[in-house]
């Protein structure tokens, strides 16, 4: 028992340290993880002792993609079915091909060579969604592809489990049975609890599909009638009690019909996605997830077996920059096949360039039943492990040149044959009730969105609306930029947003800015940036709902209107002087001048409403009295 203390405590206190650091450092959370797993990996029994670790990390993996599920509806699965098909299956076809090719040039037999390039064929959906969650990057054209392609490679995970078995190379030598007596002692225990040990292929089948029809009729039919029931208890624990039994039961009968476990609580979570207990569900297993993903980081770090780097580093790092090089190629090509953006052409890219952790599992698994020996698999364990220590990087580089390049997409813009006194560049939420007010009015307005599926749907309501990126000076010029009066920048990239609102500015001096703002510090950068009227996209509806807390607290309707009123003012007041003392670059938190001053401001907000109030009770009362004389 102290020592699983010892070792909670060491692994926790790693990532309090590491993830929070990485974080402000701009590298992310996952680079923490995997840098506070190096440190642990240096500890001499600790560092050493986390095999087993892992295979409980990986459990994260599970509850990740469960989590995922719920946010699919089959309907929007069914739609995938293209990528998933197309650029998945071509992605793994073609990297296993090319991964294969230079292992058998390299000198390796045909069987060895082919399960190489089924093992690099997979990426870390870990870690990618976990990078691209972070950084609010899976809605996206580049962040909804690279799923596709990681859930393909999900998939395709089983028939690989199948598959390897037919390439052992006979004879291999004691050293392998060697290595893989510890996996027989392993999988003795799974045998043990296989639905499936010693079925003809045709009831295996059988036994899958039985599972995987289990899993939904469960969730169609069960779900509710045991929610209803935990309900009753009104114990807030049973809840994620209830969700983890979820998960932790239909790993257990994915592995004993010998499925992969991911695959069947993606499969539940899917089923659950329209049920009204999805949110719950969510906010159950999001703390489990987190850590249980963070452990999992940790233990690749803590498994890097830096003897073997120190001995071969020019060969582990050139194979790891060739499998790198080689999915990233293969992935940019289908990148431009599929016609994705510039942008999320590179996401795309440098997202899946890395090989992922369900390669730790087919190296075991192909070192068990003889089709990889000990050596071959060390190396790739290590290939695999920097691959994914290298990712973080990937992308801090895919934000680097995101920043230096203007989003474009195959498919041509709009010819813009309309002008307008009114430009609207951008035609999300935000930018239709804009449109239509301006509309309903009896103004023209030019609209323009680079999101091709927004103005089509525009376009079927009868909303004319033209496709083109906003940002570029041509298209903006050719929808009557030069003698329009007002533009309305409400563009959902902050960044596109400032660029365009500077261009404007300083293009058309004399043209009037309406732009949306995310926060504050959008805020200044707009009006640093020359824009006239700034509106945070949720201030005015705070606003609104504020001013009904006021109402049932026991003040007056007008009361409340006025409270609202007097805060706006206030407020527009202040942002304009707060914007003064903003530093580009500074975070507001370390700008004394500025933390002073709003301190100041909020004071004053304050003194003053009580003051108001105060002012216009004494005049009502005053009214009153002059009311009761006049009449008597």
């Amino acid at each position: 028992m102290q020592a699983f203390l010892i070792q909670a405590t060491i692994y926790l206190g790693a990532a309090v340290l590491a993830v929070p650091l990485a974080a402000r450092m701009g590298l992310g959370s996952v680079l923490g993880y995997l840098l506070a797993g190096i440190a642990i990996g240096f500890i001499p029994t600790i560092g050493q002792d986390t095999e087993e670790l892992q295979h409980f990390a990986e459990f994260g993996v599970v509850v990740m993609l469960f989590l995922i599920g719920l946010e699919l509806e089959p309907k929007a699965l069914w739609d995938m079915r293209h990528r998933l098909l197309g650029l998945g299956g071509m992605q793994v076809a073609l990297t296993t091909a090319l991964i294969m090719a230079a292992a058998w040039a390299l000198g390796q037999p045909w069987q060895t060579s082919l399960a190489i390039g089924l093992i690099f064929a997979l990426s870390s959906t870990a870690i990618v969604m976990q990078t691209l969650s972070e950084k609010g990057l899976i809605q996206t054209p580049g962040g909804r592809s690279a799923f596709s392609v990681l859930l393909t490679q999900d998939i395709a995970v089983i028939p690989m489990l199948a598959f390897l078995p037919l390439l052992a190379i006979g004879g291999s030598g004691g050293a392998v049975h060697h290595a893989a007596e510890g996996d027989h002692a392993e999988g003795a225990e799974a045998h043990a609890m296989s639905l499936v040990e010693g079925l003809p292929a045709w009831g295996v089948t059988l036994a899958t599909f039985g599972a995987v029809a289990a899993i939904i009729l469960a969730g169609t039919y069960l779900t509710r009638p045991v929610f209803r029931y935990i309900h009753h208890a009104r114990l807030r624990e049973m809840y994620t009690a209830l969700a983890l039994l979820m998960v932790v039961a239909i790993a257990v009968l994915m592995q004993m019909v010998g499925v992969s476990p991911a695959l069947g609580t993606f499969l539940a979570g899917v089923v659950l996605a329209n049920s009204e207990f999805r949110h719950e569900l969510e906010s159950d297993l999001e703390p489990f997830k987190g850590l249980l993903l963070g452990l999992f980081f940790i233990t690749v770090g803590a498994g890097i077996n830096f003897d073997l780097l120190l001995d071969q580093p020019l060969v582990l790092l050139g194979l790891t920059a060739g499998v790198i090089l080689v999915k990233g190629a293969v992935l940019y090509v289908l990148a431009r096949v599929f016609k994705l953006g510039d942008r999320d052409r590179w996401l795309f890219t440098l997202s899946l360039a890395q090989a992922g952790e369900f390669g730790f599992v087919l190296i075991s698994f192909a070192v068990a039943t003889q089709v990889l020996n000990t050596e071959m698999s060390a190396m790739m364990l290590m290939v695999v492990a920097l691959s994914m220590l290298i990712t973080p990087l990937l992308f801090i580089l895919y934000e680097w040149l995101s920043k230096r390049m203007i989003d474009t997409d195959d498919t041509p813009a709009d010819e813009i044959d309309e002008t307008g006194s009114v430009i609207i560049a951008g035609i999300g939420r935000f930018g239709q009730v804009v449109n239509r007010l301006v509309q309903s009015a009896g103004y023209s307005t030019v609209v323009l969105d680079n999101n091709l599926a927004t103005v089509q749907t525009m376009r079927t309501f009868g909303f004319r609306s033209f496709f083109g990126d906003p940002t570029r000076p041509d298209l903006l010029h050719s929808a009557g930029f030069d003698d329009a009066k007002v533009l309305v920048v409400s563009l959902d990239d902050r960044e596109a947003a400032t660029r365009l609102v500077k261009y404007a500015r300083t293009a058309r001096p004399d043209i009037h800015i309406v732009a949306r703002a995310r926060d504050r510090i959008h805020v200044y950068e707009l009006y640093q940036a020359g824009a006239n009227d700034i509106v945070r996209e949720l201030f005015d509806s705070s606003l609104r709902a504020g001013r009904y807390v006021l109402e049932q607290l026991g003040m007056t309707e007008y009361e409340a209107n006025e409270a609202e009123v007097y805060f706006y003012h206030h407020d527009r007041r202040t942002m304009r002087e707060l914007a003064e003392l903003w530093q580009p670059g500074i975070p507001v938190t370390e700008n004394e001048a500025y933390v002073t001053r709003a301190k100041e401001l909020a004071r004053d907000l304050e003194t003053a409403i009580a003051s108001n109030f105060e002012l216009k009770q004494s005049d009502d009362d005053r009214r009153g009295r002059a009311g009761g004389r006049s009449k008597s």
